[in-house]
């Protein structure tokens, strides 16, 4: 069985955005597909998220994991890959409009994100694929963060433009790039 958990980002819920819509076409493909209700959203704790994660994928042995994130959400899935040991793992990620820094300027109380740096080499250990998805025109997060994901994880990277941040007040409630790349994993 092939799983999807979908982590939204900051200030989001589950039905925000284009989560419902992915919902929808992954179930149609055959997916069963979770979306989290990530815990204080207006202001995120690291370990309060990564543990919901942890509760929500539960047994790595129960079918094939796919993680998605969006943006906060991105951070929180590389966070939670640090936690895995051993031969434990997913099959894939998909990261949209993520980040692996913090940013001064907009970091909105994210601290707890980056106490430490991220274990890059330990955390492509516990995945078999990223891809790593941006918009040119996002105002949210640099356009730099897409080579971070090359760079670091060797992630396929997919630029689009004229979806800003992915979300409500970009206009964007349907991202068929996201569909394909969970597809194409």
């Amino acid at each position: 069985m092939k799983r999807a958990i979908i982590v939204h980002g900051f200030k989001g819920t589950p039905d925000t955005n284009w989560k419902p819509w992915l919902k929808k076409e992954l179930e149609a493909q055959g997916f069963s597909v979770e979306v989290p209700d990530m815990p204080n959203t207006e202001h995120p704790n690291a370990s309060e998220w990564v543990s919901k994660l942890d509760e929500t994928v539960g047994d790595l042995n129960d079918g094939t994991i796919y993680l998605i994130g969006h943006s906060l959400g991105c951070i929180t899935i590389l966070k939670y890959l640090e936690t895995l040991t051993g031969n434990q793992h997913i099959y894939a990620s998909v990261f949209v409009a993520g980040f692996t820094r913090e940013f001064k300027e907009y970091s909105n109380g994210h601290d707890s994100f980056f106490e430490k740096e991220l274990d890059f080499d330990g955390i492509k250990k516990h995945c078999d694929t990223f891809t790593a998805i941006h918009s040119e025109d996002d105002s949210n997060v640099g356009f730099e963060e897409l080579a971070m994901f090359k760079e670091k994880l060797d992630a396929r990277v997919i630029a689009v433009n004229g979806f800003g941040h992915f979300g409500s007040a970009n206009g964007v409630f349907e991202v068929p790039v996201v569909l394909d790349a969970v597809l194409s994993a």
